[in-house]
């Protein structure tokens, strides 16, 4: 169920049992209000709604509905009211246990936007001492940028907006770096301990009021634009099993036209044989090449300089052309947050001197096989050749409308992911709407109804159109920033190219038109419901909604011969 709720200068969406895009006259001042239950692995419990009412209250409408989240050994219950008046809003929780309930988190979410909000003034209150007079940052913080709150101030266009948060201690984090396009404030510190057990009855509320305020220049935020940009060349992720059923028949992938084979390698596994199967691969299809995503060991105790000497002398054993050494530290491709204490790990400067010792010859990189908070908040040492990390949206939200708001952080992302790369090429790894591992948790979240699901490795939308829309978006969304490197998708398996039955997804089409297109100038990329890429002498479009527009279909996407330059058509534009 979806309603759009209007009281004075406020208007809202209801979708479901959430509130989002609260707009004031037309400008977006809160992206989302929810109550959330997230269980031991960071999972979003899915709850069962009764009895949702809307009404009229006295000052305007008024929301009322029980929720349900069970979880296995007991279940979490909540009363929550909503009240929307000319003037703000209040939400109200009452919640209560049945049974063994062990939480990380549950409890109000409460979402700032990311355009026009990072980097403008903002005022936190805290429960002790004056207010502090900060801003939301620009470039994304590793940590959370704000602490023991209690309220919040911003402007938005003529609006002063003031959050209050009460029942619970209440702290930001920066989604921006998991993709999300919010700064988001949540209940019980991550100090504390976690899954703690959830017991008795409590009380949160979240208040919102706003009053008229002399309107203020709009802030753009963090910028990637590079001079000239240029896009990217496309890798493709396989594993050595990829790899040795690709090499009996790879005319499917060398039709993709692909630069680069992500070819990953973990050294817990069958080093040698991995390394045989992507060899075998590569003389069948010699054309792009083969870069080593090596999950290294890194035993605090053991010898660096004798683990990856172990490495190369596999990898010249097995006769692979190896163009490019990326070396992640397996101890830390599990996220460790904060407050929390960090994995025994060998430290990743003596990591990549003993890495850049063994593969003399090849350029090595580093950054993470991962995600961007992961390098965040233990960026690469100076002086590798390349530094990565990965994408993937659904972190934290899997219904469509996320999915496709998560392309509004990912020049946010870039932004300060190049300020971490330094003089090092920049590529974008593995980013696609499934996750391939969870460093958030002991798993990915199983999908066997094939539904929205937040950490989930099996994404039903990469079968359709939509996963072929979305990569047409994130490559108009990286498209000004310089990347070197993009890799929109796996080859085979669940977040591939190609189904099962060796039939191309539609997201082989979008891929195999940008592949062609490296090296191409970048004359236009325009993000949004319609996407728009102009490079070189070709013009992309996507629809990413669920709605014809255009004369394209729903999710849709098409491309063209571009039309001629004349009088300044081909000016670059930012992602807009």
């Amino acid at each position: 169920m979806t309603r759009t709720l209007s009281c004075g200068p406020a208007r809202l969406v209801l979708e479901g049992d959430r509130l989002r895009h609260l707009h004031l006259d037309g400008v977006e001042a809160i992206r989302g209000l929810a109550f959330l239950v997230r269980d031991r692995d960071w999972g979003t419990v899915v709850p069962r709604i009764d009895d949702l009412r809307l009404s009229d209250g006295p000052d305007g409408p008024r929301i009322a509905w029980t929720a349900r989240y069970d979880m296995g050994t007991g279940s979490v219950r909540a009363a929550l009211t909503v009240d929307l008046t000319p003037d703000g809003l209040t939400a109200r929780a009452v919640i209560g246990a049945r049974g063994q309930v062990w939480t990380n988190r549950t409890g109000f979410t409460l979402l700032h936007p990311i355009t026009g909000v990072a980097e403008v003034p903002v005022t936190v209150d805290h429960a002790d001492g004056p207010p502090e007079q900060a801003r939301f940052p620009t470039l994304i913080a590793p940590w959370q940028p704000f602490m023991d709150i209690t309220g919040l101030t911003h402007q938005a266009g003529g609006w002063r907006v003031h959050c209050r948060f009460d029942g619970d201690i209440f702290e930001m984090e920066d989604q921006r770096q998991w993709g999300d396009a919010s700064f988001k404030t949540y209940n019980r510190p991550l100090a504390q301990p976690w899954p703690y057990r959830l017991e008795g009855e409590t009380i949160q509320t979240v208040t919102i009021r706003w009053t008229p305020a002399a309107p203020v220049a709009p802030v753009l935020g963090p910028q990637t634009r590079v001079a000239d940009p240029r896009f990217p060349q496309t890798a493709l992720a396989l594993t050595g099993a990829d790899a040795a059923h690709l090499a009996r028949a790879p005319q499917d992938l060398a039709a993709i036209g692909a630069q680069r084979l992500l070819c990953h390698l973990d050294a817990a596994g069958d080093v040698a044989r991995d390394l045989a199967s992507f060899a075998a691969l590569q003389a069948a299809l010699p054309g792009p090449a083969y870069d080593l995503e090596l999950l290294a060991l890194c035993d605090p105790q053991g010898d660096p300089q004798e683990e990856f000497a172990r490495h190369a002398a596999a990898l010249a054993a097995s006769g692979l052309v190896a163009a490019t050494v990326l070396v992640h530290a397996r101890p830390d491709r599990q996220s460790t947050p904060p407050g929390s204490d960090w994995p025994p790990c060998a430290p990743l400067a003596q990591v990549h001197a003993a890495a850049c010792a063994a593969f003399a010859g090849h350029p090595v990189g580093g950054g993470v096989a991962g995600f961007f908070p992961e390098l965040n908040r233990k960026p690469s040492p100076p002086g590798l050749a390349v530094v990565t990390h990965g994408l993937c949206p659904i972190v934290h939200a899997a219904d469509d409308l996320s999915v496709v708001e998560a392309l509004e952080a990912v020049p946010h992302i870039l932004a300060t992911g190049r300020a971490l790369a330094g003089d090092a090429d920049y590529w974008l790894g593995p980013s696609t709407i499934a996750m391939r591992h969870n460093p958030y948790g002991s798993r990915t979240i199983p999908n066997p109804g094939r539904g929205r699901v937040c950490m989930t490795d099996d994404d039903p939308r990469q079968e359709s159109g939509f996963a072929a829309a979305w990569a047409c978006g994130l490559a108009a969304a990286i498209a000004p920033a310089g990347l070197s490197v993009w890799t929109p998708a796996e080859v085979l398996g669940p977040r591939g190219l190609f189904a099962p039955d060796g039939r191309p997804r539609p997201v082989a089409g979008v891929v195999a038109a940008l592949a062609v297109l490296a090296g191409a100038p970048v004359h236009d990329a325009r993000g949004g419901d319609l996407v728009r890429l102009h490079l070189g002498g070709r013009v992309l479009r996507a629809n990413l909604t669920p709605h014809a527009q255009a004369g394209l279909a729903p999710w849709g996407w098409d491309q063209d011969d571009a039309p001629d330059l004349q009088a300044g058509a081909g000016r670059p534009k930012p992602w807009a």
